[in-house]
């Protein structure tokens, strides 16, 4: 090989080296500028929509998210674009692998098509207590894969969003009002009308019920032990828990304060004239009766009694026989 040959060679080796090298600096180059402009993109969306009352809380962190794996899909084409890969070839892999995701991912994409299903029917918000399934809580947060909560003692709950478009979602603070039931139980000696009476004035005297629809009271049940009476009001619901725990409180204090009782559960036993002469007549019969005699011994123990005695002779055995019959019963059961 001559020295121009070889000249060439390296030539052609250093201007593809130097081709590669600018094109995977090229390709780092746009990584990084991507990344940074899809994070300050979906800052930018996420500061504008914070104030904007048009858009929903629950559709302002998705819509970041949307933006920013937007911009970095376009980023990441773009780099195998500075390698010579055609786009038509880039969405021939994409649709490949979206197949091949799918199938492998089916809970996955479960939980996306859910939390799509959430965002436009909105059964529940951000900020709002509901109750799905196991989970009861505030809502934090609904991403495209999990729905966040915080419990009511403060606890981080993630349920994944097909869990919870799959079950019942009960709203506590979705309606602007909500009732509230005040239950208690009056003895039966009490004067009911006047009580359900001073119950209907206790939970329309609190600010926090409203006139409509008017309050009102009933008797409920009639118990084992009680007459069970039920005031019934309607609240605002964010002043739902604070006026039934308050009238709970004053439902007991200021019944007992107007004469009223409350009686706990018992039971009143009635004997009649002879069941009680029976009852009592049984009980001393009871009382007098003797302890039964133990049981005599049986034979075998006068028999094994008799076998450990020392031999005696013949005549002396004759003349037990004849003189104590015990004896003779205990030779008769040796010989037998």
């Amino acid at each position: 090989m001559s020295g121009t040959d070889a000249n060439s060679i390296i030539e052609l080796i250093r201007a593809f080296a130097l081709g590669i090298g600018l094109d995977i600096l090229g390709a780092i180059i746009i990584l990084i500028v991507g990344w940074w402009i899809a994070g300050k993109a979906a800052s930018l969306v996420r500061r504008s929509l914070k104030n904007a009352r048009f858009v929903d809380n629950t559709l302002k962190p998705l819509a970041a998210s949307i933006v920013q794996y937007t911009i970095m899909v376009f980023v990441l084409i773009a780099v195998l674009s500075k390698f010579g890969v055609e786009t038509t070839s880039i969405i021939a892999v994409l649709g490949a692998a979206g197949l091949a995701i799918g199938l492998a991912l089916q809970g996955t994409l479960s939980n996306i098509a859910s939390g799509v299903m959430i965002l436009i029917l909105r059964p529940l918000r951000i900020d709002e207590f509901v109750s799905a399934g196991s989970v009861s809580g505030t809502v934090v947060e609904i991403t495209l894969f999990t729905t966040l909560f915080k419990t009511g003692d403060g606890v981080f709950v993630s349920v994944p969003n097909s869990q919870i478009w799959n079950s019942a979602i009960t709203n506590y603070s979705r309606n602007p009002t909500r009732r509230l039931d005040i239950k208690v139980g009056i003895a039966y000696d009490d004067d009911v009308d006047a009580a359900l009476e001073f119950m209907k004035n206790l939970v329309a005297s609190d600010s926090r019920i409203l006139a409509e629809p008017a309050p009102m009271s009933f008797v409920a049940n009639l118990g084992e032990s009680s007459v069970d009476i039920t005031a019934r009001g309607w609240a605002y619901t964010p002043d739902f828990w604070a006026a039934f725990w308050d009238l709970s409180r004053r439902s007991k204090t200021e019944l007992e304060a107007a004469g009223f009782s409350i009686p706990f559960p018992q039971r009143d036993l009635h004997l009649k004239a002879d069941s009680a002469d029976g009852l009592a007549s049984a009980m001393q019969a009871k009382a007098d009766a003797k302890p039964a005699r133990k049981p005599a011994p049986k034979a075998r123990a006068t028999t094994t009694k008799a076998k450990t005695a020392k031999p005696a002779s013949s005549k002396t055995a004759a003349e037990g026989v004849g003189a104590d019959p015990d004896l003779g019963e205990a030779t008769d059961g040796i010989k037998a």
